[in-house]
């Protein structure tokens, strides 16, 4: 067997996305797979170090594996010469100097999004990479998902005939922390700590828009802090600085209008935490994290407005469901297998650093819509 071993520095990997989708889902669960399958002869096989701030937690997490490593010295792991990869989940804030550390050290970068603070930054550290040479990759999850997956194939059958719109909804109820302990961090809620919600989901937002439907053109964006105070890790009380709550419509270049609301203020009545309406000329199709139910046009109800009695047709009875025509992994540990085929085999990689760029210039311009309350144009970049 002739194995290609890849070391891994894990930044960050402490925190609730770290720990959960890239060390456990994706990079551990490639390991106990037997590594990244090139041929019947052939693997890649990481080798995680993990780094972080708390010793102890990243003892706790080495130890789920075999023989990983960790460190508290980031310097050092960049010094060493068999780690290839420097993957950074850190805060937003610490990501781009981190990330310019690891390119000045000859490492290829993989990273969470948003990949910094400010377009300027984030597409500084592009260029940085492009020029040093080293392979770059943005965390694009969403993109493998079930129910997008299916979505994908159904834009690219044709199913739709010319897309009209594209209609989000995102988000869910997330606790205050008075009573109910909350399932995010408080820095979210934030400004002064790079929290928003904003800033967040408006980068998903563009590589699925981009990807799926066509490049986003323009924005126009209200943002709202509905939750006003909130309690952190500790049970103390602190006011919410950061937007909880966000409500855009994007203009694509291929003409298509999408609508997205995203909340972390919103109790869930839908089939899903995120769900997408994508209505054509010639079909409809809702579709979910892991499902997608389409209604094609010679199945499509006559509606007639009458307020004034019940309606005859049951609605939802009128859609059926997309089979699975394939076996769906964890869509982090699917982009994880593509970077890692990307580094070694030198397969394309398209989801890199300007893209990663492109998301953060969304959130701003979102923002700035906000601001201006007004329509923002999206110029391109690169």
């Amino acid at each position: 067997m002739n194995i290609h071993p890849v070391g891994i520095i894990l930044n960050g990997v402490t925190g609730r996305m770290g720990t959960n989708q890239h060390f456990i889902r994706s990079i551990l669960a490639i390991m106990e797979q037997g590594g990244v399958k090139i041929s019947e002869g052939e693997t890649i096989m990481p080798d995680p170090i993990l780094v972080g701030r708390n010793e102890a937690r990243l003892c706790e997490l080495a130890s789920m594996g075999s023989n990983v490593r960790y460190t508290t010295d980031l310097d050092a792991a960049l010094a060493d010469r068999r780690n290839l990869i420097y993957f950074d989940a850190q805060t937003t804030g610490r990501r781009a100097d981190a990330v310019k550390k690891a390119i000045a050290a000859g490492k290829h970068v993989y990273c969470e999004k948003p990949i910094a603070v400010s377009t300027e930054s984030a597409y500084e550290l592009y260029q940085i990479a492009t020029q040093a040479g080293v392979k770059h990759g943005v965390v694009q999850d969403k993109l493998w998902l079930p129910g997008l997956v299916k979505l994908k194939t159904l834009i690219d059958s044709g199913f739709f005939g010319e897309i009209l719109s594209v209609r989000g909804e995102f988000g869910y109820w997330v606790f205050e922390g008075d009573v109910i302990t909350p399932q995010r961090p408080s820095w979210n809620y934030r400004k002064e700590d790079d929290g928003g919600i904003i800033v967040d989901m408006l980068c998903h937002w563009r590589y699925v828009l981009d990807n799926l439907f066509g490049e986003v053109k323009s924005v126009s964006c209200l943002g709202a802090t509905h939750i006003r105070q909130r309690w952190d890790e500790q049970g103390k009380p602190y006011q919410c600085t950061a937007d909880d709550s966000a409500y855009a419509t994007f203009e694509l270049e291929s003409g298509v209008i999408a609508q997205f609301n995203s909340s972390w203020a919103v109790r869930v009545h839908r089939d899903d935490l995120l769900t997408l309406q994508v209505d054509g000329t010639k079909g409809s199709a809702t579709a979910g994290l892991r499902d997608c139910v389409i209604q094609h046009a010679s199945a499509t109800p006559r509606c007639t407005w009458n307020p004034d009695l019940p309606s005859p047709v049951n609605f939802e009875a009128g859609w059926s469901q997309v089979p699975a025509y394939q076996l769906f992994d964890n869509a982090f540990k699917i982009q994880w297998e593509l970077f890692l085929r990307h580094v070694v085999l030198n397969e394309p990689f398209p989801w890199g650093l300007l893209e990663g760029a492109k998301g953060v210039q969304l959130a701003e311009k979102g923002i700035e819509s906000w601001q201006r309350r007004a329509w923002v144009d999206v110029p391109a970049l690169g």
